[in-house]
């Protein structure tokens, strides 16, 4: 089971950290990714993290602006978003993979319930 929490509303510009808890299950093999879903648009790839040893990749619409991370003591994987802008404003959701590298959601399963970002300009 996966839960997300962090989100909020943030001017453009500013930062917000959402973090992605992993309960119930051990996904130390697996690689988790994050997804968003604005309003009439279809879910987007954000970013994805291997668990066993943080690799990651990005979109090309937030790399060099969010970093995704994970605490193995924790079970959690974070987002951390800077420079928001308007147009990254949507629910992010966390979910997992055993494939790797991939940003097909359909890869992905155990979804969370998602968080809510809002950007205001």
């Amino acid at each position: 089971q996966l839960t997300e929490s962090g989100g909020g509303l943030v001017q453009a510009g500013g930062s917000l950290r959402l973090s992605c808890v992993v309960s119930g299950s051990t996904f130390r093999n697996y690689a988790l990714g994050w997804f968003r879903l604005a309003p009439d648009q279809e879910r987007e790839f954000v970013a994805a993290i291997r668990w066993s040893d943080s690799n990651s990749f990005y979109s090309r619409s937030v790399k060099d602006r969010f970093t995704v991370s994970r605490d193995n003591a924790k079970n959690t994987a974070y987002l951390q978003m800077n420079s928001l802008k308007p147009e990254d404003t949507a629910v992010y959701y966390c979910a997992v993979t055993s494939r790797y590298p991939t940003s097909v959601a359909e890869h992905y399963f155990n979804w969370g319930q998602g968080t809510q970002v809002t950007v205001s300009s």
